[in-house]
């Protein structure tokens, strides 16, 4: 049985970490579709043109190591939103999550655009704040040279970019149940989303 759940939201509201926990709890199969265009960034950023690079996206190239660096999270939120790059990343995701034994996809767009028929939408946030201080700490301990000023405008820049673009806007679904992660500890947002779902399963 297929069992689609789409969870969105910007950068460093805690969606992935919510989106594998979910995955883990039912036992899915976990999309980060985020890491579809920090791959094709990475391509860009190597010299390779955005489209050709989306086409070109192979399995092991959402292996590389350095797909969660600053320089290409930036170029990943730049390719995003180009819209030959995302309709060349829809057949792929929307073949994932219709895959038999359920599957869980994070991203913008997972709710509006790629799986708008999806039995449970969830959408995490929080304030541009809460989450530039989770991105400075977590930069900071993996060793990148940064400040909490230059954080904050990167992440407000890329919710501009990300909301105002032409192409798949992010914005919660009509039907997605929100989760402001702003006050929450992982183990309460997670546990909010399970509920949500559950409660989506069972209707």
């Amino acid at each position: 049985m297929a069992f689609t759940i789409a969870i969105d939201g910007p950068a460093a509201a805690g969606k992935g970490t919510v989106s594998k926990a979910v995955a883990a709890h039912f036992g899915f199969a976990h999309l980060d579709t985020g890491l579809l265009y920090r791959a094709v960034g990475a391509k860009v950023l190597a010299g390779v043109e955005p489209v050709e690079a989306a086409k070109s996206l192979l399995a092991q190239d959402l292996e590389r190591n350095d797909l969660r660096a600053p320089e290409v999270a930036q170029a990943a939120s730049k390719v995003a939103a180009l819209g030959e790059v995302r309709a060349a990343l829809v057949d792929f995701q929307r073949a994932f999550a219709r895959r038999s034994g359920g599957a869980v996809l994070d991203g913008r767009d997972i709710g509006t655009v790629i799986c708008p028929d999806a039995e449970a939408k969830i959408f995490v946030t929080a304030s541009a704040e809460v989450r530039a201080e989770r991105r400075y700490l977590e930069d900071v301990s993996k060793g990148h040279e940064t400040s909490r000023e230059a954080v904050l405008a990167d992440v407000k820049e890329r919710d501009a970019r990300d909301m105002e673009r032409a192409e798949a806007p992010l914005k919660p679904a009509a039907d997605a149940v929100v989760i402001d992660t702003s006050t929450l500890s992982i183990e309460e947002a997670i546990a909010q989303a399970i509920a949500a779902i559950e409660a989506r399963h069972k209707a």
